[in-house]
């Protein structure tokens, strides 16, 4: 496993100002770094909750984050099961959402997200549930595989990978990596190749979302976190594409419409030329950021 680099990591701490003594939750914990770093922040005695949908990734976490001892709670779940896991009457300071695939994931073949490493087509945040990637490719329609890789990929070519898809799963079937990425490269010819990034990225972006089922609460999840906060609190979201960014803006826009937070970020935030070169993976990385206004919630 690569060493882990949390994204935009000064400017988020930059804007949610962890003080001693805080109470903070990061509802897409991963691997902890952002974490742990609040948690420094914010000594002593600052306190932290995490959420992950990924059970190994919760377990890397707890290692790390264990010389905080009884000021870390971590739950696996999801985000969208934000007030049910961490109490309806819970209150933070703080609240971090870092969205998309983790390093983690996309370094470790057997899990199945990265197509430049063999692994089976997987994909699945938590392994214990769901259907794998390589089930949605062998028994969805061609036009349904279109319309997928179109809506979660903003892929203009989804018809013709769609249509390579089905033909090549017909000779043998698609279950690893190498093999739906090649059947990809394939489809879209050499000419029409998205620069800087490989022809099957969308491919997989969109067959991520719809395994996890990314975005289908997404706007909701939000807007309930923000309840969650203390009046002044603030909440900081990090996205890597645009249809979680679009959702983001959005949710927030409307909020910050009916007075309920106001704006931090009047466009968002992104990685400098350093970080980029640290971390080429942070170069698309969006955030986002706005704080609760006093007793407007119940309003909004």
């Amino acid at each position: 496993m690569s060493a882990h680099i949390p994204v935009l990591l000064a400017e988020i701490l930059a804007l949610l100002q962890p003080r001693p003594g805080g109470r903070y939750l990061d509802a897409t914990i991963g691997l902890g770094g952002h974490a742990e770093a609040i948690l420094r922040a914010a000594e002593p005695e600052a306190t932290l909750m995490g959420i992950d949908l990924d059970g190994e990734a919760l377990a890397v976490a707890r290692e790390r984050l264990r010389p905080f001892g009884e000021r870390v709670r971590l739950i696996q779940g999801r985000y969208e099961a934000l007030s049910e896991l961490v109490g309806a009457d819970a209150r933070f300071d703080g609240i971090l959402f870092d969205l998309g695939v983790s390093s983690y994931q996309l370094d470790t073949p057997e899990r199945g997200f990265a197509f430049g490493r063999e692994g089976p087509l997987d994909m699945r945040m938590d392994r214990s549930q769901g259907e794998p990637a390589a089930q949605l490719v062998s028994r969805l329609p061609e036009r349904e595989l279109a319309d997928l890789i179109f809506r979660w990929g903003e892929d203009r070519h989804s018809r013709r990978i769609a249509r390579a898809i089905v033909a090549a799963r017909a000779v043998e079937p698609i279950a690893t990596t190498i093999a739906l990425a090649g059947v990809v490269g394939r489809a879209i010819p050499r000419r029409f190749w998205p620069r800087g990034i490989h022809p099957a990225t969308r491919t997989f972006q969109a067959l991520r979302i719809a395994v996890n089922q990314e975005l289908a609460d997404l706007g909701p999840a939000l807007e309930g976190a923000v309840a969650h906060l203390v009046p002044g609190g603030r909440a900081a979201v990090i996205s890597f594409h645009s249809l979680e960014d679009r959702i983001v803006k959005q949710t927030w826009r409307r909020l910050e419409a009916a007075g309920a937070v106001r704006l931090l970020t009047k466009r968002p935030l992104t990685v400098r030329e350093a970080e980029e070169q640290r971390n080429p993976r942070s170069r698309s990385a969006k955030l986002r950021a706005l704080e609760r206004m006093p007793d407007t919630m119940e309003a909004a």
